[in-house]
């Protein structure tokens, strides 16, 4: 049987990270992700890359909320930000947090 925890003596037997190489960090990533506007950004950034304004027109929330998330998003390392013309257009830093919010979202549609 599959350990999950080692209670910080070593490695994990599933990831094979230790305690304080993994956790921390994915605990960072989950919390970045904890509101629901991130993850509605997090999924349309797995479609490509999008303006401020874009995806203030999808969500249909006010751009200084969505600056402000994108600000957590970046900060965490989630999304980068790449200049096109006199805008910034914002793309996932890797594609496996749009599969992580993708379980997430379908999990609990499963659940509800």
């Amino acid at each position: 049987m599959r350990s999950f925890s080692t209670g910080g003596r070593g490695p994990d037997t599933v990831t094979g990270m230790t305690t304080s190489d993994g956790y921390e960090a994915a605990g960072e990533l989950l919390r970045a992700l904890a509101a629901p506007l991130r993850i509605r950004i997090v999924t349309q950034l797995a479609d490509g890359p999008r303006c401020v304004h874009e995806l203030v027109d999808t969500l249909g929330v006010p751009q200084p909320l969505v600056s402000q998330h994108l600000r957590v998003l970046r900060g965490a390392g989630i999304v980068r930000g790449a200049r096109r013309g006199r805008e910034i257009a914002y793309s996932l830093t890797d594609e496996h947090v749009a599969h992580i919010v993708a379980d997430a979202i379908t999990h609990a549609r499963e659940i509800h």
